[in-house]
């Protein structure tokens, strides 16, 4: 049993033991490269990056503080190998061993980091995240499934935002392992069991709460991945924090930031359904007003025409009318024979200066013979006792030949 320390012995604070311990670690580590992973990186609103640094057996807290994390020229993720420059310290409040990065730089591709990159880009190749596959989510879920651990803080989000938002929604809980060896199988077979027995669920919700890559690695596992695109029934991937990207969220038919996001997207609160509800009728209501008043001025118009009001006006416009139309026509046709006329005239003037007829009113005759009807040009033609007939202007002479001319 340790003994009570004397007014003569020193009695340590945990302020004054965390500040030695901090000047002993600076002391000895002022200055140092580090070389490993980062994992659970997280930049905060304030430009502070925080993550851990690890090897195969190990792992370091870091913090790179925003004068420095704004000099970097790449992007830092969960995965990658990094060289860091800085000197090993103790935040005091939190009794914590850290190291703090002034520089850092890429040194390679990690491995699990190497594996998703390389499985992301074969799936892609194969078109499991192509928009023309994502499923609609309904607007109104009655059923929704919930793919998660039972233990975890992810099924308490969700369950607390549907209840709040919309509590008489039903959800079924498939508890399933998510991090660990056991995790992708467990995660299939709930989505084969749910599309097996219960395909009338609105939607499947798979999720957990944020993790290091290696924590959130089931979900970007390419069977897990698969039996996502088969799914029958939609699903949202809610895996993490925002910041974090898994397979899972490029092949599911919608991402969610986080658990409790997925559960605000997939459940709309009563008071917004209301509203919705509420503003639809009242562009209803407008809307058949508006037509209302439209066929009221229509109507309104028309009980005040002219016509309606007088309609023998509008008969006695079409008399106008018909009257107009007849005498014009009248005047059509008049001017028509007219031309008619004219043109018989000239005609016929033209056949009465080429007329016979016109030859003998000037004193000429025509003479023929009687026999033949031919036309008499030269006296040779009347042969002794041929009977001629000579046609004047008036009449005509009948004659005999009797005797030959010398």
């Amino acid at each position: 049993m340790a003994e009570i320390p004397t007014t003569e012995e020193h009695v340590w604070t945990v302020t004054e033991l965390n500040t030695s311990a901090r000047h002993l670690v600076e002391g000895a580590f002022p200055d140092i490269w580090l070389e490993g992973e980062i994992s659970n990186f997280n930049r905060y609103p304030s430009g502070h990056c925080y993550f851990s640094i690890k090897d195969e057996g190990s792992q370091i807290q870091a913090v790179m503080f925003q004068n420095h994390a704004q000099a970097l020229d790449f992007k830092p993720v969960d995965g990658a190998k990094v060289l860091v420059h800085g000197r090993v310290s103790i935040f005091e409040r939190a009794g914590k061993y850290q190291i703090i990065v002034q520089h850092m730089q890429e040194k390679g591709v990690g491995v699990l980091y190497q594996r998703f990159q390389e499985l992301k880009k074969k799936l892609d190749a194969e078109g499991l995240f192509a928009p023309e596959h994502k499923k609609p989510i309904p607007a109104v879920p009655q059923e929704i499934g919930v793919i998660t651990s039972e233990a975890g803080a992810a099924i308490h989000d969700i369950l607390t935002v549907i209840n709040r938002r919309f509590a008489n929604v039903h959800v079924l809980l498939y508890p399933v392992a998510v991090q660990g060896t056991a995790a992708a199988g467990e995660i299939v077979q709930a989505l084969e069991n749910l599309n097996k027995y219960f395909p009338n669920l609105d939607v499947i919700i798979l999720g957990r709460g944020g993790g290091s890559i290696e924590d959130l690695w089931p979900f970007n596992e390419e069977v897990v991945a698969r039996a996502i695109y088969n799914s029958a029934i939609p699903v949202i991937s809610a895996v993490g924090h925002e910041i974090d990207y898994t397979i899972s969220d490029f092949v599911a038919d919608l991402r969610a930031p986080t658990p409790s996001a997925a559960a605000e997207l997939v459940v709309k609160s009563k008071e917004e359904l209301s509203g919705r509800l509420g503003m639809l009728e009242t562009r209803l209501a407008n809307a058949v007003k508006y037509k209302i008043d439209v066929y009221e001025q229509r109507l309104n118009r028309l009980a005040t025409s002219p016509v309606l009001v007088n309609p023998a006006l509008m008969y006695a416009q079409y008399e106008q009318q018909v009257d107009w139309l007849s005498q014009r026509l009248v005047n059509a046709i008049s001017n028509r024979v007219e031309f008619c006329l004219n043109e018989v005239k000239r005609f016929a003037q033209g056949l009465t200066a080429l007329s016979p007829l016109a030859v003998l009113e000037r004193g000429y005759s025509i003479t023929t013979l009687e026999k033949t009807g031919e036309i008499v040009v030269d006296s040779a033609q009347v042969k002794k006792d041929d009977t001629i007939t000579v046609r004047v202007r008036r009449g005509s002479i009948r004659a005999r030949r009797i005797e030959e001319l010398l």
